[in-house]
């Protein structure tokens, strides 16, 4: 290593060290033999404080280089602090995380080729292309779940066989499957790189797709299976390691393992997008147009496939302190429409199913390492739900010594629900993270209610300071037309502020609707199946 002089020549550090040691102490070879203590020299810190300041800007540079470079101070006693100590070798900066390709079709021509088509085909055979670089991607995924996380964890004894395949399930059969596809577009690709037709392809491909019922229905028993090994230490230091690893760009193992999932609900989107900037006349057109009936209809059954697993997963972890809490209705739920965690007016911490025929309110306990939901007093059939839209304010909520003497927690974000006759439950308010999470429950509760009473719909506050562990006085319901579980914005009938008050004196709910429902009553709580939304 070298240093300048002021001269801006260059020097070895060492002479550089050794004319700072005989500043203090003087030469080692012509010091004398003495009883005096001689203080030891300080720590060296930087040799950017011995250097003469000058006008010379590469001296100044490097100067400004050498102050990050620090040296261990005479840790012995008995060394001469004259000899140079290597510097702190530097951390190696880690490796970035692998990137996709991100090229356009487009990128792909040369100037010549691309003023041959017309704007209307360069975007139609983006979107093509975009569909053959994801299937590419899906299969190099599919592959690395395999070989970097699968085989090493079997071969590890980081889990059982039994495990894994329970978590990753038959992955390795869909390779195949996207393969073909790959195939069938590559043989459909011209000379000049663009793909003439594609409808007749997707057409007689995309049915393949039903075989992802069984892995999208294990879902949330593989995610609740993974999450409880996760807490192995050495199921947690493999996984930490290939996440910092970069052939994980950063993702983790279930970001790989829900990647087959979300691709899916790509399908349609892209088929769209492939149809719009094909012209009416083209003779993809029409194949098209059933392409995207068929990937609704593969959709739309593996959801209600889905949708049936998740609600029985959760029913089977219920746990019943009391058998009257045991609904016999429960049996007959087969789609869980939402869920997710909740305060109560006390503070306490629930976590709220919303079935499509009751409303469970449970607490999450542990019993023997095995999670599970411990149902919070009595479920509500939704025949005999009310629910009111509270506004922020309306209620204090408690759950510290503190609040309950003083002002400053009022609630936001609160709705009420209960029984329509007092005298069977208790009523809850209920508590949500924010505004958007509070209209995606008023949301989903109003459309489950209206299967049962198509007229019924959110009821205003009867008593906002009222108590949830003491029986309500029965309260009134509006009429107006409730929203979907979709929606995005409440119905102005069912919210606004105008109503509430001009509707305070409507009459009560109608009686519980009939044991059988018509098939109308049918599509319409599937369709709310379809569309849930997960609250966590």
């Amino acid at each position: 290593m070298v240093a300048y002089d002021e001269l801006g020549s260059l020097v070895p550090i060492k002479r550089t060290l050794q004319a700072i040691d005989g500043q203090n102490r003087g030469n080692k070879d012509s010091e004398e033999p003495s009883n005096k203590r001689v203080r030891p020299l300080g720590r060296v810190t930087s040799l950017a404080n011995f250097i003469s300041p000058v006008r010379n800007g590469a001296v100044r540079r490097f100067g400004q280089t050498i102050q990050s470079i620090s040296f261990r101070g005479d840790g012995n006693g008995g060394k001469t602090p004259g000899v140079p100590q290597k510097p702190c070798s530097k951390a190696a900066a880690p490796t970035p995380p692998k990137r996709r390709n991100s090229t356009l079709w487009s990128e792909t021509l040369d100037v010549h080729q691309k003023g041959t088509f017309s704007t209307k085909e360069i975007k139609r055979q983006e979107a093509i292309f975009e569909l053959t670089r994801g299937e590419q991607d899906l299969i190099e995924d599919l592959q690395l779940a395999r070989k970097a996380y699968h085989d090493p964890m079997l071969k590890l004894s980081i889990m059982s066989e039994e495990e894994l395949t329970h978590i990753f399930g038959d992955l390795d059969a869909y390779i195949p499957l996207h393969e073909d596809l790959l195939a069938q577009l590559a043989r459909a690709t011209g000379p000049d790189g663009t793909v003439g037709q594609i409808g007749q392809i997707v057409v007689s491909w995309l049915p393949g797709l039903n075989a992802y019922r069984d892995y999208c229905s294990n879902q949330v028993a593989a995610k609740a299976l993974l999450d409880q090994k996760k807490q192995d230490r050495r199921v947690q230091d493999f996984l930490q390691r290939c996440l910092e690893s970069p052939f994980s760009r950063k993702l983790d193992l279930w970001s790989f393992l829900d990647i087959p999932r979300s691709r899916l609900f790509k399908y349609p989107l892209l088929l769209k997008e492939i149809l719009k900037h094909t012209a009416p006349e083209h003779p993809d057109t029409p194949h098209l147009e059933l392409a995207i009936t068929i990937i609704q209809g593969v959709l739309s059954d593996i959801n209600m496939k889905k949708g049936e697993s998740e609600s029985q997963y959760y029913i089977d972890k219920l746990e019943y302190l009391d058998d009257r809490q045991r609904d016999p209705r429960i049996d007959q739920c087969k789609s869980l429409l939402c869920h997710g965690e909740l305060r109560n007016k006390s503070g306490t911490k629930l976590h709220v199913f919303l079935f499509t025929e009751l409303l469970v309110m449970t607490r999450s306990v542990t019993r023997n390492e095995h999670h599970c939901f411990q149902v919070y007093r009595q479920p509500i059939p939704l025949q005999d739900l009310v629910l009111e839209d509270l506004q922020d304010g309306d209620v204090k909520m408690g759950g510290s010594f503190r609040g309950a003497f003083s002002n400053s927690d009022k609630a936001k974000n609160i709705f009420r629900v209960r029984f329509h006759d007092p005298s069977q439950g208790q009523s809850h308010t209920l508590q949500v993270n924010d505004v958007f999470h509070k209209q995606q429950w008023l949301n989903c509760l109003r459309s489950a209610i209206s299967v049962h009473h198509p007229a019924a719909v959110t009821t205003p506050a009867s008593s906002p300071e009222a108590d949830e562990n003491c029986p309500l006085t029965p309260a009134g319901a509006t009429s107006a037309s409730s929203s979907l579980c979709g929606d995005e914005t409440p119905s102005p009938t069912s919210t606004s502020p105008s109503s509430r008050s001009s509707s305070s004196s409507s009459s009560p709910l109608s009686s519980p609707s009939p044991k059988h429902k018509t098939k109308k009553d049918k599509r319409s709580l599937c369709a709310l199946g379809k569309r849930k939304e997960t609250m966590v």
